[in-house]
């Protein structure tokens, strides 16, 4: 029998706190640890251990970001309130106002209906964190599940903007959390490691904190991508012995170099990240053997004309490679980071990338905000803590206006996680907007009332659509109405006309000040409209989908829909994952699930080309084995194949399974349009971007009128919505919808 893992002693924690930390600091932490450790002491993790070793590794990774003591205790009380019988007031009487505010901030992250191992909501004890009380919702149905994550996420956001410690501390729980996932099952493992992709490394990210948002990155893709993690990670370690011979030569030629010019530095290779290879990988379309021999260096020198120095040294000596030089310094990343980079040929004639830059950069690129508390104690005032703070407020200055948990949450992905873009007024003033925004999101942060009369747009003198994503660099000029409102299309997400919260918000508040009775009818036709287009407004029991939607009548949601608090892609979504919904698209023929090589998975052997009999033309669910071809990967056959049957080399037969199949179904859509040229190209184009396969066609034209009939396969009655929705945003298209069969 497997020993129970032991405790991890407190000694561990005592010598990783910051020297600067006195005596009263020091003994702060040792009492938490106390009370932390007498009320989680009959409490186990999942993996078995005590549960307080959780508590202590919170508090190694805020000791490592030098926080003042106060967050460190805080890290160690973390679960305390809601994990156990100590109480609020017992830690603000024990540790001040500062603590229980920050274990206050934290606890009501989690503070959400709890989820007991047998699936069933409980308040009582679980002997489990807050943060792995989060990971239980994930029994709970899919769509309550969404809910609770979302609404949990929403408080970490909000609290992000009042006190960043709070944000440290959960980021630091996510991260132990994710270094100890491997006791959860698959499926959770994949889910909370992609979560931990979409919302915590960016999170880390946007904060600046570089040590933690790659450990979240590489733990989050192990568990997401275990396949790819382990293939770069084990090439990686194969060719470990040959990179370090390499990168020990390349440092001390750097050093050498700069040495002879008087420039004294710090030199170091810079750490391959399997995360961030895989992206490249991605980003370049390029295998791993076309991006191994990326070797990276750092040079770390004194001040910033050292650093443009060393950068005119290293061009000398080797060729730049053109397209790889950025100045961070004159111009820093929206998260405040500041290094020279570029990237070389060096001797052997392969890439060298290096990056350039002062100490102090390297702390702030290392440790982000968390840099304030490592490197300026005793700093009554920091401006460049102030200015982060002051950048995090404003980009999330419309998160009082949204109470909806999925959409604050969606809205952080595209309003602070995205990259953003500089633009350009035409007096020449920069706007910073989120990456993907259009001049209608352009408008609204110029001012609202520009947003509310946009009826077009030029981008760098040109007339562009609404739907423009903006490039850096670009020069947007409005054209506006001298009176004009907005249309209820800008917040339609499937036409992509608006893509900020700070617009949408903007949008919504103008159409609640309608009067009550246009938007009760505007909603009722929205909806109307759209169910029928669909083919399912007959089918759709009104008073039953208002409940659903949490309205207490049809009037509300229609209201709602008016205001444009509620979209009809979300109606229709919700309609979509009605279990009574189920058959909502079986009056057009279900098209099965269909067979192909991508759908096949040969055991043992990822990444085979694969290929699809013609012998006996397996499909979904038929029982089937594979077969060695030389120079053609595996044929997949029927097992009961009569050329499998009377096959003599067996030893070339491999166990093979279907993977993910998606079933589709035959939906008949009807077009109307002005008929123009290039009508029928428009829309094949759109529907192959979405992968939409068309399995008949039908064109008519009559005195300049086209009417088209199709017959398209479709995954569900959310895709058809954008689909249609898509199409009749097309020019000349006057109405796309779907018909009965026949």
């Amino acid at each position: 029998m497997k020993a129970s893992p032991l405790a991890i002693p407190l000694e561990n924690l005592i010598e990783r706190l910051p020297e600067t930390y006195n005596l009263a600091d020091r003994e702060l932490v040792q009492r938490a640890y106390r009370v932390a450790e007498e009320a989680h002491r009959e409490q186990k993790r999942n993996s078995g251990e005590p549960y307080i070793n959780h508590s202590l590794a919170v508090a190694n990774i805020l000791a490592d970001l030098r926080v003042p003591p106060e967050v460190v205790a805080a890290g160690l009380l973390h679960d305390t309130v809601e994990d156990t019988e100590v109480t609020l007031e017992d830690v603000r009487r024990d540790f001040g106002e500062v603590v229980a505010s920050l274990v206050d901030g934290v606890t009501k992250l989690s503070n959400l209906p709890r989820v007991s191992h047998n699936g069933n909501e409980d308040t009582g004890q679980t002997g489990a964190s807050s943060s792995e009380v989060e990971l239980l919702k994930t029994q709970t149905p899919l769509g309550r599940r969404a809910d609770v994550v979302s609404e949990t996420l929403r408080k970490t956001f909000l609290a992000m903007g009042d006190d960043v410690r709070v944000v440290l501390i959960k980021l630091a729980d996510r991260l132990h959390n994710m270094r100890t996932l491997g006791y959860l099952p698959d499926e959770k493992r994949r889910r909370i490691g992609k979560q931990t992709l979409e919302i915590y490394a960016p999170l880390a990210n946007r904060l600046g904190i570089w040590q933690i948002k790659w450990e979240l990155e590489d733990l989050a893709f192990r568990h997401v991508e275990p396949d790819k993690y382990k293939e770069i990670a084990d090439q990686l370690i194969e060719r470990r012995p040959d990179r370090e011979a390499q990168v020990g030569q390349i440092l001390e030629q750097l050093k050498l170099i700069l040495t002879q010019n008087n420039i004294e530095t710090e030199i170091s290779g810079r750490p391959k990240h399997i995360y961030s290879i895989y992206r490249k990988m991605k980003k370049k379309g390029k295998s791993f053997d076309l991006v191994r021999d990326l070797r990276a260096v750092r040079l770390i020198v004194p001040d910033v004309p050292s650093c443009y120095a060393t950068l005119g040294l290293i061009h000398m000596h080797w060729r730049p490679i053109p397209g790889e030089f950025d100045d961070y310094i004159a111009a820093p990343k929206d998260n405040f980071y500041q290094s020279l980079h570029t990237a070389v040929i060096y001797d052997d004639g392969k890439p060298l990338e290096v990056q350039i830059r002062t100490a102090e950069m390297h702390q702030n690129a290392e440790y982000g905000i968390a840099a304030h508390w490592k490197y300026k104690e005793g700093t009554p005032r920091d401006k460049s803590y102030e200015q982060r703070i002051t950048w995090l407020r404003r980009m999330m200055e419309w998160r009082g206006d949204v109470d909806d948990a999925t959409e604050f949450v969606e809205s952080m992905k595209t309003d602070v996680f995205q990259d953003r873009v500089y633009v350009f007024t035409p007096r020449g003033d920069i706007i910073d907007l989120p990456g993907g925004s259009t001049p209608i999101d352009f408008a609204y942060h110029i001012h609202t009332d520009i947003g509310h009369c946009c009826r077009g747009a030029r981008v760098n003198g040109k007339l562009v659509p609404l739907d423009y994503e903006l490039k850096t660099g670009d020069q947007v000029e409005i054209l506006t109405a001298k009176r004009g409102a907005p249309s209820r299309d800008w917040l339609n997400s499937n036409l992509g006309l608006v893509k900020t919260q700070r617009a949408r918000a903007k949008i919504k508040v103008w159409f609640k000040k309608q009067d009550y009775e246009q938007n009760l009818s505007s909603g009722r036709t929205i909806l109307e409209r759209e169910l029928g287009r669909l083919g399912i407004g007959d089918k759709t029991n009104f008073e039953k989908l208002a409940r659903e939607m949490e309205f207490r009548t049809p009037e509300d949601l229609y209201v709602a829909l008016g205001t444009g608090d509620l979209s009809a892609s979300k109606i229709v979504k919700k309609l979509s994952e009605d279990e009574e919904n189920v058959d909502i698209l079986t009056a057009g023929t279900p098209t099965g699930e269909m067979a192909s090589a991508d759908a096949v998975d040969v055991v043992g052997l990822k990444g085979l080309l694969t290929n699809i009999a013609k012998c006996c033309t397996p499909t979904p669910g038929d029982e089937i084995v594979g077969y060695i071809t030389r120079g053609r990967g595996a044929t997949v056959h029927r097992q009961d194949c009569p050329n499998i049957l009377r096959m003599r080399e067996r030893e070339r037969l491999v166990a093979v399974s279907w993977g993910s199949r998606v079933r589709t179904y035959s939906v008949p859509v009807r077009i109307h349009a002005y008929d123009r040229q290039g009508l029928m190209g428009d829309i094949s184009n759109l529907l192959n971007n979405e992968s939409i396969n068309i399995a008949d066609v039908a064109v008519k034209t009559s005195q300049n009128l086209a009417d088209i009939k199709l017959v398209i396969d479709v995954r569900d009655i959310e895709q058809l919505s954008r689909i249609l929705t898509r199409i009749e945003n097309l020019p000349n298209v006057m109405e796309a919808q779907r018909t009965k069969p026949g």
